[in-house]
């Protein structure tokens, strides 16, 4: 099993900085692909930036590029969300979430059905 619980969430002003981090633990995820997904009141589970295995490959949502930054320290078995720029538009629960199928894999994941663990989440309120 894996667990994995995200903290740094909090409450900024529109242009702020927050940095979230997901900390995980049982089973590594070294070699898993992982991400981040935000959910706001009423709307759909939406991604947001994901991470291959050792950190070479990310990809992230149109509305976050230039804006945030995935990163991973496997040694320290951390993923994290470095999010710049804030915009209230950016407001919302953030998810970490790890995928357990794709050991080593080279590539990066943007659908939420295809990773099978998921934090509690972690509310990010940007206020205007």
């Amino acid at each position: 099993q894996v667990q994995l619980v995200e903290s740094g969430g909090g409450l900024v002003q529109a242009g702020g900085s927050l940095r979230l981090s997901c900390t995980t633990s049982g089973r590594t995820v070294s070699s898993y692909v992982m991400g981040w997904f935000r959910q706001a009141p009423g709307k759909e589970r939406e991604f947001v930036a994901s991470i291959n295995w050792s950190g070479g490959l990310t990809d992230y949502a149109d509305s976050v590029k230039g804006r945030f930054t995935i990163s991973r320290d496997n040694v320290k078995r951390t993923v994290s969300l470095q999010m710049n720029s804030l915009k209230p538009e950016d407001t919302a629960v953030y998810y970490c979430a790890a995928n357990s199928k794709s050991a080593y894999a080279a590539y990066t994941l943007t659908v939420k059905e295809s990773y099978d663990y998921w934090g509690q989440g972690t509310q990010v309120t940007v206020s205007s």
